[in-house]
């Protein structure tokens, strides 16, 4: 079952590609210093200035003249990569990898079944199945298929790719089925019966947009659409809610909140308490940031929320509304002051009543290493993912006469734990556990027992023999300590030599922790590379002040994090610049494109992945506006000064020489512009630098759309670090 909430509302609009994995001097990383100078920003002599740029054609997604030049870059990219001798077989293995059987059915469970949405090599569009939680606790599950993509697909002559189901509870018979053509983020949604186990006619069914539903009862819903200049943002999300009934036209629904164009969009949410209790509210987003909340009566006028705005609600549990802060709170009629990354509560039913918060409740406070992750509501209990020094943690909560409680879940050590599924109405959670050589294992943990069970493993999917993992503390400039974990060799040679992987994000409060990833192994590893992960400022690893410390115009702090990573790794033996690559996807493809003009020097090899590159056109592309709150605003004086001194389409030079550059991305990516990685690579042929480009027809952010894709795009991705990296090899 999906419930919109904030956290999954930033999902949808985050532009993180996690990419091959999702990747010791005297300061606390936590501790965020003041801030840096700005870059000289007058820039080098480069080749590009805004007046000046022909290549705007480029951003003509569909453009014949657009598509032509792509075809030709794309034949001339997978000619050399995949007639490469070792292309075939990293194909094969990453196909293997993607397709295998014994992968776990990753499912939600609630009416009494666990859902999962499988792909294989049979099903690539997919299946929408469930069984009985009895029958998933054995090896071999027996499904019953609810929805087979494939057959839709065909049927309907439709690329459809899985966007999830939102079940009405507690009879779970009616389900917002979300479908996209070809990967985009613009999806339909429709009514689906489960009794009936077929679409229902005349039902509830949206036109193709950016957006989200939730139900209200069986026959009304809220929805908020980016259909047309009235009803969307700037950003290209929706700015209003309405009130559907069955049986009416949607162009007749009542308005229920109205935004404004220069938010980034509205979206509404309902939450449902274990008493059967349900409440509407809705997130006003005027960043990304921060938003304004809102509690929607049934009838009647809407009421702001008087919580802080940068805030995350997570869930309702027992009449208390649970919200992360990201910035400090002091309400004017307390003297207490809740920091920032606290998780704390409120009792919605007497805000409704009163209009006013009397008390606020702390469930936990995390210390200088610590973050808070994934939170949800179980029948007995709170659960909530806690990281400490980005190793996990699970905690539950209990609410008992105004009074939080806590209890630590016993889960293994020193990996990252995710919170996989949870429902308010029962009390089992599924929690999965995986480190970078540790296969993923699901466990059912019982919430009100306070005990873990493993349920599911993976095999492993590669040799870890002889591989080591280790985490290493270096210095940026301003004297923060980062912290980065190395995957490699125990008899690796530490004289600079070794092909090493440099991986991070850097940005949007997301924490890059360790995982398992079978394609980075088999491909990587297991071939004598060795992997880093960097956990730069930027990202949510040490909580709110982590990534606030880079935002807008000091966001040169996350790339000299970068740096000095990169910088150390020759420090400690592992790689010099001539075996060392670099990679990022979204807004870690723009720093990567930073890291490409600010010190070519460093690198061997740069993968700049579904990548934001212009930073003074960023916001006029797609849903660029709803990331000024992260950029800045390329229109504000000084902002927009900073973004020119590092926007790497503005800052490639004539004269410079540049490692390669491999840049891919999606025709069907509405969130990050194709433009960027195609006015790139154009400007980089211009200029007779190395590059390569790849851009997949359909995809979305992801740059593929099933797992034969993915395998493609991982092959693609090893063979040419291997044709830089490991040149003792190079087929090319």
């Amino acid at each position: 079952m999906h419930v919109l909430t904030t956290m999954s509302i930033t999902l949808l609009l985050l532009t993180g590609v996690l990419g091959c994995s999702e990747s010791r001097k005297t300061q606390d990383p936590s501790q965020v210093p003041s801030a840096t100078p700005l870059l000289d920003t007058t820039g080098p002599t480069t080749a590009v200035e805004l007046e000046q740029d022909s290549r705007l054609w480029l951003e003509d997604v569909e453009g014949e003249d657009a598509l032509n030049w792509v075809r030709e870059q794309n034949l001339r990219t997978t000619t050399r990569l995949q007639n490469d001798d070792r292309y075939a077989p990293l194909m094969a293995a990453a196909q293997s990898l993607y397709e295998s059987d014994d992968r776990i059915p990753y499912g939600d469970f609630y009416g009494g079944f666990v859902w999962n949405f499988w792909q294989d090599n049979t099903h690539t569009h997919g299946l929408w199945r469930r069984t009985t939680l009895t029958s998933y606790l054995t090896e071999t599950p027996q499904w019953e298929v609810i929805i087979d993509l494939d057959a839709l697909a065909e049927k309907e002559a439709i690329n459809w790719v899985w966007r999830g189901a939102d079940c009405l509870a507690p009879q779970y018979d009616r389900c917002l089925v979300t479908l996209s053509k070809g990967g985009s983020d613009a999806a339909v949604r429709r009514e689906f019966s489960l009794s009936q186990r077929q679409f229902v006619q005349n039902g509830f069914e949206t036109p193709e947009a950016k957006g989200g539903i939730a139900w209200i009862d069986k026959d009304t819903v809220l929805v908020a659409l980016a259909t047309d200049t009235a009803n969307t943002t700037d950003s290209g999300y929706p700015s209003v809610i309405y009130r559907w009934s069955r049986g009416t036209e949607l162009t007749t629904a009542e308005v229920v909140l109205q935004g404004t164009r220069q938010d980034v969009g509205l979206w509404p949410m309902r939450f449902e308490d274990r008493d059967g209790s349900v409440h509407m509210l809705a997130a006003q987003s005027h960043t990304f940031y921060e938003s304004t909340y809102w509690h929607l009566p049934f009838s009647g006028e809407a009421k702001i929320l008087p919580i802080p705005a940068k805030t995350s609600i997570e869930t309702l549990y027992r009449g208390e509304l649970i919200f992360k802060l990201a910035e400090d709170w002091q309400r004017a009629d307390a003297s207490q002051i809740h920091p920032a990354g606290a998780l704390v509560s409120i009792n919605l039913a007497r805000f409704i009543a009163t209009g006013e918060i009397a008390a606020v409740n702390t469930l936990y406070v995390p210390s200088p290493t610590e973050s808070i992750g994934s939170v949800a509501a179980t029948k007995s209990r709170l659960i909530a993912t806690l990281d400490n020094n980005v190793i996990g943690g699970i905690l539950t909560f209990r609410f008992n006469n105004d009074q939080w409680s806590s209890k630590t879940l016993p889960v293994p050590d020193n990996l990252t734990i995710s919170l996989s599924s949870a429902n308010r109405w029962e009390d089992i959670a599924f929690v999965n556990a995986e480190g970078f050589l540790t296969p993923d294992t699901l466990f059912l943990a019982n919430t009100a027992e306070a005990t873990m069970q493993p349920i599911k493993t993976i095999p492993e999917r590669f040799d870890t023999s002889g591989l080591t993992v280790e985490q290493i503390k270096t210095q940026s400039p301003d004297g923060t300590v980062i912290p980065y974990f190395v995957v490699r060799h125990k008899n690796a040679p530490l004289n600079g030599t070794t092909p090493t992987l440099l991986y991070a994000y850097g940005g949007f409060q997301v924490s890059m922790r360790p995982r398992y990833s079978g394609s980075l192994g088999k491909l990587w590893l297991e071939n004598g590379g060795a992997y880093v992960l960097a956990n730069i400022r930027g990202g949510g690893e040490f909580g709110p002040a982590w990534h606030q410390a880079g935002l807008k115009t000091q966001r040169q702090r996350i790339y000299d994090d970068l740096i000095a990573v990169a910088e150390d790794l020759s420090v400690q033996g592992l790689a010099s610049s001539e075996h060392l690559a670099v990679y990022g996807g979204s807004n870690g493809g723009l720093l990567t494109g930073v890291m490409y003009t600010q010190r070519p020097d460093l690198w061997r090899a740069v993968i700049s992945a579904v990548p934001l590159l212009d930073m003074l056109r960023y916001d006029k592309l797609l849903a660029g506006a709803s990331w000024v709150g992260e950029y800045g605003d390329p229109e504000d004086p000084l902002e927009g000064a900073f973004l020119r001194s590092i926007s790497p389409y503005h800052n490639v030079s004539a004269t410079q020489e540049y490692p390669e550059i491999y840049l891919y991305t999606s025709t069907k990516d509405d969130r990050v512009h194709p433009g960027h990685a195609r006015k790139m690579s154009h400007l980089l042929s211009d200029l007779g630098h190395d590059y390569l480009y790849f851009e997949n027809i359909d995809g979305g952010h992801a740059a593929a759309a099933n797992l034969s894709e993915y395998a493609r795009r991982d092959a693609m991705l090893y063979v040419f670090l291997m044709q830089k990296l490991m040149p003792q090899q190079s087929q090319d």
